[in-house]
């Protein structure tokens, strides 16, 4: 295989949008709490170890997921033969230790944090993955925790932050759960127990729109808190209504329920973005 091929496939390892998205999580929970322009050294060192450890997290979860990827998923770099397992290995200690590297200059409370985050990436696919929920709560935490590593790196995390963490978390969750559906079969060819194996496919539907609608009942409570001005609210309104049609849709297309989900998650994502800018009436 060429090099511009082998090049391809260290770079499709660290699935790069997602890792960017997630570096841009982190500037939002930053500028949600209020010093995300006060403490711009901070800031960018909290961004790129995000998208260092989520790149490093992504690679590794290539590498022990290589034998059930060339069911659920053939295109990817270690089933098409792009990367070899130890290339990829190697790839991600190095992705880590970057990450640890930038976070080690960070506060206190940011550096528990991406500790905490960075094992829990180690131990997703080899320790949780294959237990039923365990997995989806690990992924959610991780998704929902970029906000608060990003707070974390220029202030103690407001209530602001703190919502948006448990948003992003449930919502997340909920995602997670309708992604195990889509792929139910070719983790029970693997042999592993996730949520819709364990329990079923509809109890594991109705359990992650249940997670959805303790989200909404949370969504008001920056605005009832005093944290966000009513900006917040008109925008995250339409983000609420496409996450319970998300959910809805679920039940007969997982596929599109998930993806439904993302475009919530991202709206209810620029609601804080716009509530934080918008000064309260």
């Amino acid at each position: 295989m060429d090099a511009a091929a082998t090049l391809r496939g260290y770079f499709d390892l660290t699935r790069a949008g997602n890792a960017v998205a997630s570096g841009v999580l982190t500037f939002v929970g930053a500028y949600v709490t209020g010093g995300a322009f006060d403490a711009p050294a901070a800031v960018a060192a909290a961004v790129v170890a995000t998208v260092f450890g989520v790149a490093a997290g992504n690679a590794i979860n290539d590498y022990f997921d290589r034998d059930i990827d060339e069911i659920n998923a053939p295109e990817r770099p270690l089933p098409r033969g792009a990367v070899s397992p130890r290339g990829a290995l190697l790839f991600s200690a190095a992705l880590f230790v970057g990450a640890v590297g930038l976070a080690l200059t960070l506060p206190p409370l940011a550096i528990a944090i991406a500790v905490v985050n960075l094992v829990a990436l180690v131990a997703y696919t080899k320790v949780f993955k294959g237990l039923p929920g365990a997995g989806n709560a690990v992924v959610a935490y991780l998704g929902g925790s970029t906000f608060l590593f990003g707070a974390a790196a220029v202030a103690t995390p407001g209530s602001a932050a703190l919502v948006l963490f448990a948003l992003a978390a449930l919502s997340t969750l909920s995602r997670e759960i309708v992604k195990d559906v889509e792929d139910v079969e070719g983790d029970r060819s693997e042999g592993l127990r996730t949520l819709p194996i364990a329990v079923g496919e509809r109890r594991s539907l109705h359990l992650a729109n249940g997670l959805l609608l303790v989200a909404l009942l949370l969504s008001p409570a920056p605005y009832l808190l005093d944290a966000l001005g009513v900006a917040y609210l008109i925008v995250v309104l339409p983000a609420l209504g496409l996450l319970l049609y998300a959910g809805y849709r679920s039940y007969a297309d997982p596929t599109a329920g998930q993806s439904i989900l993302k475009y919530g998650m991202f709206v209810a994502t620029v609601a804080f973005v716009i509530g934080r800018a918008v000064p309260a009436a």
